[in-house]
């Protein structure tokens, strides 16, 4: 089929099925175009908390999908592709958050949404890369804070606050491949252009951003700011929204190589699938999601 042959069978089982389509900014640009809603973890997420479809096709990875099932557990909730998941969020597991407790009773622990769901569940609250300065301001400073799974942007949220927190040894791939190397390379070749940059970036190329934020923040950002021209140093699929809504403005990839691979699993040809065949479905056993159920609502409450 072609993709004006997708899009229209898209959008009739879209009606059938009662649905809505979120897609993270990270998602092909077909897919984006093809979404009700486009944005970062924490707008999905209040979105999919209070939607009133029945069906939410989530175009994303799986912890988010998860994120949504936990929210709205009477809805269906789907992943165009079930192999679309986070490296990072692989890097910890429940049993090693587990015993990181018992060995520090009274110690809170911050989840990083990019996490499993099992993961939240041991937590004391989650975040976002929007808001997870925020969260951590908000903790009783005499208290230890273990915060996971992201080192980088655990420790750009202490170097925020100027406080001291135990970070969980887990990354971005894809954000750990940009080196502050690449940001000089790309000032060289365009002078004046603005940098802006995720925080889950490493600390050498933070230091060399003009502008550090979410994907949502480097969005507002950029619409806001009158430059004309800047370095994005995040996932390649947020140049997709940027261009879109800055048509007078340019914007440069600090590498290609900043492409996460997962993100790029899901595309309309899987969309139509996943509607048709209601399939496959992203749950989460009762039990566990009404432990992760008050991590994320704290999250969703700053």
């Amino acid at each position: 089929m072609s993709v004006t042959d997708l899009a229209v069978r898209l959008a009739e089982l879209k009606k059938h099925r009662r649905a809505v389509i979120l897609a993270h900014s990270y998602q092909p640009p077909e897919v984006q175009e093809a979404a009700d809603h486009v944005g970062d973890s924490l707008g999905l997420s209040r979105l999919a908390a209070g939607t009133e479809a029945e069906t939410i096709l989530f175009c994303g990875v799986h912890f988010m999908a998860e994120t949504a099932a936990i929210l709205s557990p009477e809805k269906t909730v789907l992943l165009p592709d079930a192999n679309a998941g986070c490296p990072m969020a692989n890097m910890i597991t429940p049993r090693q958050l587990g015993l990181w407790r018992e060995r520090n009773p009274g110690a809170l622990v911050v989840a990083y949404v990019n996490s499993s769901a099992a993961v939240k569940a041991l937590a004391d609250i989650c975040c976002t890369s929007a808001n997870a300065v925020e969260i951590v301001a908000g903790l009783p400073r005499d208290k230890r804070v273990l915060f996971v799974p992201d080192r980088n942007l655990g420790r750009y949220v202490a170097s925020r606050l100027d406080r001291e927190l135990e970070l969980w040894d887990g990354f971005c791939p894809t954000h750990e491949r940009m080196l502050p190397e690449m940001a000089e390379a790309a000032r060289r070749e365009h002078p004046g252009a603005l940098l802006a940059a995720h925080p889950e970036c490493r600390p050498a190329l933070l230091d060399k951003a003009d502008f550090i934020a979410s994907t949502s923040g480097i969005v507002k950002f950029c619409r806001e700011n009158p430059a004309r021209e800047f370095i994005i140093a995040s996932e390649i699929g947020i140049l997709h929204p940027l261009r879109k809504e800055n048509p007078g403005k340019i914007f440069h990839p600090l590498t290609p190589v900043a492409d996460c691979p997962n993100m790029k699993l899901n595309s309309l040809e899987k969309m139509v699938w996943a509607l048709e065949d209601l399939e496959p479905v992203v749950s989460v056993k009762p039990e566990l999601a009404q432990k992760a159920w008050l991590p994320i609502a704290r999250m969703l409450e700053s």
